[in-house]
């Protein structure tokens, strides 16, 4: 996810994988592959740039083999939570 600003001045964090395209009249127009449009502050080459760094982070993670998040402190202990 990147975080971009909305017109408002609130933060919002957008799924790069979902963005068809990007205008840049006045205001920045991200249009998403289901139709939905956001106004965002940050001018088109930023926007780029954000998605270029955040794809660039999951590459190098991905390239490290890394499977921290999959590792338990102590396994022995480890139970899951299942509420029905």
């Amino acid at each position: 996810m990147i975080k971009l600003t909305a017109l408002d001045g609130s933060e919002m964090y957008l799924n790069p994988d979902l963005i068809e395209m990007i205008q840049e009249t006045p205001d920045t127009h991200i249009t998403l592959s289901n139709g939905n449009r956001y106004l965002v502050l940050e001018p088109a080459r930023v926007v780029i740039g954000r998605i270029v760094s955040f794809q660039a982070r999951l590459m190098r993670h991905a390239a490290t083999g890394s499977r921290r998040y999959l590792r338990r402190e102590d396994p022995e202990r480890y139970q899951p939570v299942c509420r029905l």
